[in-house]
């Protein structure tokens, strides 16, 4: 674990602006694929009475299939195996364009092939927002 993870830092081209207080200490950073499409991943977790619990979870997720939010949403329906009718779901504004989110998980299109989602534990849930809005692409000319 770095104090830059723990803190929010850099993860595959985007800047986690916030990390909420209380947070599990215990940080990984792992990569994944799921139906053509990658995951590069930061979770904050921590060990429980019955093994450890995930109290944050950053995603970025590329691939060509993630064209617009109706199929980042079609995705992560399929993903998390949900029902798409009752998935409830509001729509907010994030800097790089509009997302979705049902109060323990946003997410958002940042550019076509490009998307995150962050998730959390209903403890956290009045961070989800604030952190998913803090998490922002960084910029390729200029410094902070």
């Amino acid at each position: 674990m770095s104090d830059e993870s723990r803190a929010g830092g850099m993860l595959d081209g985007f800047h986690i602006g916030q990390v909420p207080d209380g947070v599990g200490d215990e940080v990984s950073d792992f990569a994944s694929e799921w139906d053509d499409v990658r995951f590069a991943s930061r979770v904050w977790e921590r060990q429980v009475p019955d093994g450890h619990r995930a109290d944050l979870r950053v995603h970025v997720l590329r691939g060509d299939r993630l064209a617009d939010l109706t199929a980042l949403r079609d995705f992560l329906c399929a993903y998390h195996e949900r029902d798409p009718v009752e998935w409830r779901l509001e729509e907010f504004q994030h800097g790089d364009g509009p997302g979705l989110t049902d109060g323990g998980q946003a997410f958002w299109l940042v550019e076509p092939g490009v998307a995150v989602t962050v998730l959390t534990v209903p403890e956290f849930g009045e961070s989800l927002l604030p952190t998913a809005l803090s998490v922002r692409a960084e910029s390729s000319g200029s410094s902070g």
